[in-house]
């Protein structure tokens, strides 16, 4: 599966919580040291999983979102089930830890 853009609101709620898959949501930005480490694993974790959704949202392009989910620092990792926020991740973390959570979703 490839890497989700979310741009918009809308394609958030359709893409990733309405979808019926867990999903793994990067919440970024390109400013962001960090962020730029963690991009890469998160682009090759979306190119060889295909039983979850995973994006990344630009905390300046959609900073409605990252309000909403209370994202206070970059990057977070945030996982969902059914729609549902199960579990959050801040920092810079590890493929294998990420992978960990994913699995457990499915």
């Amino acid at each position: 599966m490839s890497l989700l853009h979310i741009e918009r609101k809308e394609d958030f709620i359709t893409e990733v919580l309405n979808v019926g898959k867990p999903a793994m949501v990067d919440f970024w930005a390109p400013w962001c040291g960090p962020c730029k480490m963690l991009g890469p694993i998160v682009e090759a974790m979306a190119g060889e999983i295909d039983y979850a959704v995973i994006a990344k949202v630009d905390v300046d392009v959609v900073s409605e979102l990252a309000t909403e989910y209370g994202v206070q620092n970059i990057p977070t990792i945030i996982f969902f089930k059914e729609g549902k926020e199960v579990q959050r991740l801040v920092g810079v973390r590890s493929k294998n830890e990420m992978m960990v959570i994913l699995d457990s979703l499915k």
